[in-house]
C-alpha cells in the first residue's frame, strides 16, 4: 500500500536539519537521531501487510513448534482467538496481522 505525504513543513525541515546536524557533532547519539518519526522524514511507502488464511497461520505457528496458547502468549492473544483464527472463523485484523507478517517474512524468533 502506497500512500502520498505532503513535504515536510519547514518548521519540520528545520527541525530535521538540526537534529541531523546535532547527530553529525556528537550531541545527540544514534538512538535519540533514529527515534524522529517517519512523518517527519516525509516517507511515502508504508510496510505492506498481506492478509492470511487459517492455513497459513496454522503453518506459521506449526513451524515455529509451539502449542495455540504459547502462540498466543506470544502474541498477547487469547488462545480461543488462535483458534479461530486457524479455522478461519475470524480474520486478523490491526496489530495481530502485522505481528503474523513479521513473523511470516522474519521468523518467530523476531518478537521472542
Amino acid at each position: 500500500m502506497i500512500t502520498t505525504n505532503k513535504k515536510p513543513s519547514r518548521l519540520a525541515q528545520a527541525m530535521l536539519e538540526t537534529a541531523k546536524d546535532m547527530k553529525n557533532i556528537g550531541v545527540l547519539d544514534e538512538a535519540a537521531y533514529e527515534k524522529i518519526t517517519v512523518r517527519h522524514l516525509g516517507v511515502t511507502d508504508k510496510a505492506k501487510v498481506e492478509l492470511l488464511t487459517g492455513d497459513q497461520i496454522r503453518a506459521l505457528r506449526e513451524q515455529a513448534h509451539m502449542s495455540q496458547a504459547v502462540f498466543a502468549h506470544y502474541l498477547n492473544l487469547t488462545v480461543g482467538y488462535v483458534s479461530q483464527l486457524e479455522r478461519g472463523a475470524k480474520r486478523p485484523t490491526g496489530a495481530a496481522l502485522v505481528l503474523l507478517n513479521v513473523i511470516r517474512r522474519k521468523g518467530i524468533q523476531t518478537i521472542l
